[in-house]
């Protein structure tokens, strides 16, 4: 697992409206990313909305917020509506990205086995280095604990 300290691993991937996003494009602020299973699920909802009601707080922290998932362009975009995110959703589909931050591999799931995302989330500074590491996270209340991390 990646830790504190450790460089964050490149990105660039499309996010909801097909533009690609990139790591880079963050340099000298806060980025939040968080990987999460599938949208328009209850706890991949109950997460992206508590970090778009947490936005006004974050951005006084000098920080933004990236979430990735193995999904679609299209249902990124439809899930980004349904909810009012106005931060990028960025689409993962071959899973290198997510693989890249030890958040993608063999998952089970009502007896069957396959390969998908893990929910962690990753505070990338604003020199590119990793400041903090949430495995395993549970949706509710974990906006929260990143604001926590960042004040």
């Amino acid at each position: 697992m990646l830790e504190a300290g450790d460089d964050a691993p490149d990105f660039a991937l499309p996010n909801q409206h097909g533009e690609t996003v990139r790591l880079d494009d963050f340099e000298g602020q806060y980025l939040v990313v968080y990987f999460y299973p599938r949208a328009n699920t209850e706890g991949c909802t109950v997460e992206a909305c508590e970090f778009r009601d947490a936005r006004p707080t974050l951005e006084t922290e000098n920080a933004a917020v990236v979430g990735i998932s193995d999904d679609p362009v299209s249902d990124l975009e439809d899930f980004a509506a349904d909810y009012d995110l106005e931060f990028d959703l960025l689409s993962d589909e071959d899973g290198s990205v997510s693989t890249a931050y030890d958040s993608y591999g063999e998952k089970q799931m009502f007896g069957n086995t396959f390969d998908g995302v893990f929910r962690n989330t990753f505070v990338v500074g604003p020199d590119g280095t990793i400041e903090a590491v949430f495995e395993g996270v549970t949706p509710e209340g974990h906006a929260d604990e990143v604001l926590n991390v960042l004040e």
